[in-house]
């Protein structure tokens, strides 16, 4: 499809949908042309975590001395500019917004507008953007399911690094943003989309005080989960049970849970065949395993998006989940939470085995760590391209990042030095804010991510076909895992035959 046509497109069947002019499945269809994946329609992480560390945001936050020098001095040319940024509700995105943002205005003379949105519109909006080409927005937030929509759209920071020389920021170090997170967010073939900026993924979280009250030890493999959960629901329900769940039938949160079982019970979604292999004998004992886990949680917890898992877990419901780092912080503020101080991370149970990357068809990368990501990057539209670009390497930098993180935002800095940052390490402690988890999420990107796959397809499978048959299965309908995971097969072969 010719570039043009591909705004056409894409403005068209977007605005359509918003308007309500097209039902959920049609705009799956449609977008799936373009390589839209699950967040398109606001299933990335939808209502995320940010709790505010009041106390150091009443303080003087003091960014670096250096990097203030260094805008004031390069903004010079760009005071009077007024920039503007539509993302979803991210950690990040919030600190930034609520707590940063004036630093880098009062050092440049630099306007920037936030809308912070719900994540379609934000969609909405960029593709809008792109279509017109009129450059109404300066930076584009990617989610990792468009880049390759989006990919031609935006400048590779390592272009604007070389070009612009003069704009570089001293000690930006593009090379200590994590690699992982470059290949499985940032990269579409060789081209970087923007530089990784947001990046929540699965960790184990559990209960230490009802874990020692039983003589239970963190789990570590998958067995263990789940006979911890069984004998924490045994002793404890109906008033605690041993782990909650994210199990909304339809929702994109069920394809995420149950790819975290899959990948953990060596099993993969494609093959390097790039057909369905879910429903191979790997695939059979992962959703077994999930059947036996389901039986002993909460009731309501097909109900549950990632939302109602983490409030089980607040609320002290529930003793353990295998989710969203960014939670973690959350429990930890007593103002917030039935838990503060009680919860431990550890990385998420072992893999009874791992399928290999080459053995799996369409970029996927099976690992327990089930990951999700964004890029920030500077839209190739964009009016004032150089003082995005001031701003892009600013909020991204380690100094920026270190203060994002200490305020309290959740997920884990996306670059190598900040998880070593004294001001980062000085809130390992219980309390609003904490980062007492990070060692965890560090190490789980670095040695236990997983990533789905990446087709254009993939939108209306993951955030349909899959999780709508996974919820069938759970509620009844089908008479066995394997009728449930072959009817799932063949809604794959129907939607890649289109």
């Amino acid at each position: 499809m010719k570039d043009s046509d591909r705004k056409s497109y894409l403005a068209s069947v977007t605005d359509r949908f918003v308007r309500g002019q097209m039902d959920r499945r049609a705009f799956l269809r449609a977008t799936s042309k373009l390589g839209l994946g699950a967040a398109a329609l606001g299933m990335g992480m939808g209502s995320r975590p940010f709790m505010l560390n009041k106390a150091l945001a009443q303080e003087e936050m003091q960014p670096s001395a250096e990097v203030m020098a260094w805008l004031k001095d390069v903004g010079k040319p760009f005071a009077g500019t007024t920039l503007k940024f539509a993302t979803e509700s991210t950690p990040p995105s919030n600190a930034i917004n609520s707590q940063l943002k004036k630093y880098f205005e009062e050092a440049t003379g630099i306007k920037v507008e936030i809308e912070v949105l719900p994540l379609e519109q934000v969609l909405q909006k960029m593709t809008l953007d792109v279509a017109s080409s009129l450059g109404t927005y300066d930076l584009y937030y990617i989610d990792q399911s468009w880049a390759a929509s989006f990919s031609q759209d935006v400048f590779d920071p390592r272009e604007q690094i070389k070009a612009k020389a003069d704009l570089a920021m001293p000690n930006y170090n593009i090379d200590d943003f994590l690699p992982a997170l470059v290949d499985g967010i940032s990269k579409y073939q060789d081209r970087w989309v923007g530089v990784p900026y947001d990046i929540p993924i699965f960790i184990m979280i559990y209960r230490r005080d009802i874990y020692e009250k039983l003589g239970l030890k963190a789990p570590a493999t998958f067995e263990e989960l789940y006979t911890n959960s069984a004998t924490i629901t045994k002793e404890m329900g109906p008033d605690t049970f041993g782990y909650a769940g994210q199990m909304k039938s339809g929702h994109y949160a069920l394809e995420c849970e149950w790819t975290s079982m899959l990948w953990g019970h060596g099993g993969s979604i494609f093959n390097a065949d790039k057909t369905f292999v879910g429903n191979d004998e790997r695939g059979i004992a992962a959703l077994d395993y999930y059947t036996k886990l389901k039986d002993i949680m909460p009731p309501g917890v097909n109900q549950w998006t990632w939302d109602g898992q983490g409030q089980a877990v607040a609320q002290g419901v529930a003793a353990s989940m295998l989710s969203w780092g960014e939670f973690f912080p959350f429990f930890d503020d007593p103002t917030q939470t039935k838990v503060s101080g009680l919860c431990e991370a550890v990385i998420p149970p072992q893999p009874i085995s791992l399928r290999k990357p080459e053995e799996c068809g369409f970029g996927e990368i099976p690992g327990v760590g089930h990951q999700g990501g964004s890029s920030l990057a500077v839209s190739r539209y964009s009016k004032n391209p150089d003082a995005a670009w001031l701003f892009m390497q600013w909020a991204t930098c380690a100094d920026t990042q270190a203060l994002v993180t200490t305020l309290g935002g959740g997920t884990g800095p996306t670059r190598a030095s900040v998880y070593d940052d004294p001001r980062v390490k000085s809130h390992a402690r219980v309390g609003a804010g904490t980062t007492r988890h990070l060692p965890v999420v560090r190490e789980t990107i670095d040695k236990y991510m997983g990533s789905e796959p990446d087709l254009p397809e993939w939108a209306q499978i993951s955030s349909d076909t899959i999780p709508v048959a996974l919820g069938k299965y759970f509620s009844g309908s089908y008479g066995s895992s394997k009728e449930a995971l072959d009817d799932i097969s063949t809604g794959i072969a129907a939607v890649l035959k289109g």
